[in-house]
């Protein structure tokens, strides 16, 4: 059985504030195209597919075409997907029954009454049937009604609660693959994180789920990190996103992941397949004129980030970037005014007076050190500062 393991979509993500609708559509292009060089039996997509829970009609077109691409190969492949933490279940879920007729099978919510269960699709190849079981991205919330009080207390608690329910908290016969959109960790340990991630991860991990849960599955197709890599073993995986969609995505290799499975008790097989993006995302550092010299026609079309470091700042550098590179993201300075300004802003410990700031700030402007007469000065006009600032205190008591 070979299948392959996409998610995070994010379509109708921008970047900043430009639109990737046709990086986008180039990269979803690449997937068809690599499924009708590979024949997959399955294509199994984890979650997070559009950006937003309220989708923009080109989001939903971009979508349509590609599922449409999917489901006009011949013979048919299936595809199996779950909703993540950025989609609307309700809106992920129209037309599902329409989809289910050209094999697209949709789970958007775990359980939510006492006859539902786990949604599972069953496939078969020459070592008998493989169960998938689509499990879509959960909070403590959607399932704590299906449980005694004070069963389900955080997210650990709710995947464990709701693997239990149907069994699926052991060991089982056959070949089982579980798709999950959720914030594994091996033991504490965190997988690795971009900025946006880092930023977007609860205080304390209370959105973790220990990868313990899930290892006794032959395979575990994960959704929501955006840097492809194991959790623990091999054999539980978060694939990536097929584009970079921050700055801090710059050194990620996008792919699909291609799995193998055998007979039971056989390792799986994994493969990665590059996705070549139309444009890159990356870092500039350096002065304004050599970064503008490594302007190149293959390179001024990218999404940069620059930082120059010119310690006299050129003459509007900006329109001087614009000229040669199209989509400049952000412009920093990094020099030894922005560095000392940034120190400025340090912790009490670091600075602990006015007379302290002023001192940095005059050397940092004059290149020298205060004169003893301009410190006396500077400590005359602080202490006159703080006397007018004191504020007489008055009451009168009536009798």
């Amino acid at each position: 059985m070979r299948f392959f393991h996409i998610s995070d979509l994010h379509i109708g993500k921008q970047l900043r504030y430009y639109s990737l609708a046709g990086n986008q559509r180039a990269v979803l292009k690449q997937i068809v195209e690599r499924v009708e060089e590979y024949r997959p039996d399955a294509i199994l997509i984890c979650g997070d597919i559009f950006d937003k829970s309220s989708p923009s009609g080109e989001a939903y077109t971009i979508f349509d075409g590609f599922l449409n691409d999917l489901a006009g190969l011949n013979p048919r492949i299936p595809v199996l997907m779950i909703a993540g933490n950025h989609d609307s279940p309700q809106r992920l879920a129209y037309a599902r029954t329409f989809l289910e007729r050209n094999q697209i099978y949709l789970s958007v919510l775990p359980p939510q009454g006492p006859g539902e269960h786990i949604k599972k699709v069953t496939l078969t190849d020459e070592w008998g049937s493989v169960d998938f079981y689509l499990l879509p991205f959960l909070k403590p919330g959607y399932v704590r009604h299906l449980f005694e009080e004070g069963r389900i207390t955080d997210y650990q608690s709710a995947v464990e609660a709701i693997l239990a329910r149907d069994g699926l908290d052991r060991e089982l016969p056959g070949r089982n693959v579980l798709l999950s959109h959720q914030f594994y960790v091996n033991g504490g340990r965190q997988p690795e994180l971009c900025d946006s991630e880092q930023r977007g991860i609860q205080v304390g991990g209370i959105d973790s789920v220990d990868v313990s849960l899930v290892e006794h599955f032959d395979y575990v197709a994960l959704g929501h990190i955006h840097g492809p890599q194991k959790v623990k073993d091999s054999h539980i995986r978060y694939c990536g996103t097929p584009l970079k969609y921050s700055v801090s995505e710059e050194h990620h290799e996008k792919s699909i992941t291609m799995v193998t499975l055998k007979e039971k008790g056989t390792a799986p097989e994994i493969e990665t397949i590059p996705l070549i993006p139309i444009q890159e995302v990356r870092r500039e550092r350096g002065l304004l004129s050599e970064i503008l010299k490594r302007a190149t026609p293959e390179n001024c079309h990218d999404f940069l980030s620059v930082t120059i470091t010119d310690e006299k700042e050129p003459y509007h550098p900006m329109e001087q970037l614009e000229e040669k590179y199209d989509f400049i993201l952000e412009l920093k300075v990094d020099n030894q005014r922005t560095r000392a300004l940034s120190e400025f802003s340090g912790t009490e410990e670091e600075i602990r007076s006015p007379m302290e700031v002023f001192a940095a700030f005059y050397q940092e402007m004059r290149g020298q050190p205060m004169s003893p007469e301009e410190e006396a000065w500077m400590e005359k006009l602080l202490n006159a500062e703080e006397e007018d600032n004191r504020m007489p205190v008055s009451w009168e008591v009536e009798k």
